[in-house]
């Protein structure tokens, strides 16, 4: 899995002019899920992006985690993190979990991430979306699972 993390001060997600998702403070996700992705992938990240600590401290050090912070999460379906574009104009994305599969383990980690108590919004799965934030910082941050032999 591969995950961008982006700090942000409000966010929100629009499908067919419709507000699906939105959130005051947190974390604005954009999440890739590959074809060699488990469970362990999705746990390990959920800790991950709920533990991060990339929010200031009163010393103006990143020291805090979303945890900290009461933030809250928009987590959006992003495919195309797994675009490959090496080779020629238009990228490939045979690496791309396939839909059905995607969607379940996307869905698991939304899932993960409510279970370790953070309020998690999204948009939806497959459809053309309208993502606004305000990236606070900026700060960015990508996360990738462990590579498995």
């Amino acid at each position: 899995m591969k995950i961008v993390v982006q700090r942000s001060k409000q966010a929100s997600v629009t499908v067919e002019e419709q507000i699906t998702g939105q959130i005051s403070y947190g974390y604005v996700l954009l999440v890739g899920v590959t074809h060699a992705d488990t469970m362990e992938d999705v746990t390990y990240l959920a800790d991950k992006v709920a533990n991060l600590r990339i929010f200031e401290d009163d010393e103006g050090k990143m020291n805090r985690s979303l945890l900290d912070v009461g933030g809250e999460v928009l987590s959006i379906s992003q495919f195309t993190l797994y675009g490959d574009c090496r080779k020629g104009r238009r990228p490939s994305f045979v690496e791309a979990a396939k839909p059905d599969y995607a969607k379940e383990l996307y869905e698991a980690f939304n899932n993960k991430l409510e279970e370790l108590g953070i309020h998690v919004q999204t948009g939806i799965f497959g459809a053309h979306m309208e993502v606004e934030l305000v990236n606070s910082g900026p700060v960015t941050i990508l996360l990738e699972s462990p590579t498995r032999s």
